[in-house]
């Protein structure tokens, strides 16, 4: 992504005794938009003044530094403005900056770019024209989603498991100190399956809530990245056995140290065929 310099206009809070509507965190919400349609923003700037969030529009890609030094609840962005480097931007951000909510906001477009964008990393995606209590009222949904659990949560506490920590503060798990370099996506799979208890969850359920909507009949997404995260963790920590598969239904997460003659964690018959190479 070719990096440029933004234009932006500086953070500008309301007064706190102008706040309408419901907060859903203490203090405003501090939203960034990218965009360049001077009508939607002005309109979309003065209602969200009038909830008291702090406000910040852009006029071109921001890098990911940049983005986390303005420390931002959300970003509202139509991606038409960078063209096909916009899904490039996309991702880039989802990645880079993990604890940042993703709203696309953009013009016409097709399911196909709509299910692009929203396994890329955006939270959500809004086809223009829209209405300005629309888009603050999906930014709202989003923050309070991030939000739920609260600094202190049993769910924000590291998880330490065998010799995994997951940090839920840092979107990553180590072992020894050291980073598996997990995704974004493949962190939240793994912190999801590591609170369950024990119990055994359902591709369906994880696919709801890792990427945010219903998984589409045949979609394997969930077995590749449990086998992606399967291969980090095991870099770091061969001695464990974490994620477990229970054939037809799903996974269970539970640290075991499998005797010698144990073999590894098996596949489900169809991601087992989908990465043989050939010859095997």
């Amino acid at each position: 992504m070719q990096e440029s310099q933004s234009a932006a206009t500086p953070f500008a809070p309301a007064s706190l005794s102008s706040v309408i509507g419901v907060r859903v965190q203490p203090g405003p919400i501090r939203l960034a938009v990218i965009d360049t349609d001077s009508g939607f923003v002005r309109v979309l700037a003065k209602r969200v003044g009038e909830m008291g969030w702090q406000q910040r529009v852009l006029t071109a890609a921001p890098r990911p530094d940049e983005l986390v030094s303005m420390r931002l609840h959300a970003l509202v962005v139509d991606l038409a403005l960078f063209g096909e480097r916009g899904w490039e931007f996309l991702a880039q951000v989802c990645e880079s900056v993990p604890g940042l909510a993703v709203i696309v906001c953009t013009g016409s477009s097709s399911v196909a770019q709509r299910v692009r964008g929203l396994r890329l990393g955006a939270d959500d995606w809004i086809t223009k024209p829209c209405h300005p209590q629309e888009v603050i009222a999906r930014v709202e949904a989003v923050v309070r989603r991030r939000k739920r659990g609260a600094p202190g949560a049993a769910q924000d506490r590291p998880v330490v498991a065998g010799e995994l920590e997951i940090r839920p503060d840092q979107f990553q798990a180590f072992v020894g100190g050291q980073s598996i370099d997990l995704t974004r996506r493949e962190f939240e799979l793994l912190h999801l399956l590591a609170n369950a208890g024990g119990r055994v969850l359902e591709r369906d359920d994880i696919y709801q809530h890792v990427w945010g909507y219903a998984m589409v009949r045949g979609d394997r997404s969930v077995d590749v990245f449990v086998r992606k995260v399967r291969q980090k963790i095991e870099r770091f920590s061969p001695g464990w056995t974490y994620i477990h598969t229970h054939f037809g239904i799903g996974y269970r997460f539970e640290p075991e140290v499998p005797d010698e003659d144990t073999p590894g964690p098996e596949l489900e018959p169809e991601e087992s065929e989908r990465f043989m190479l050939p010859g095997q």
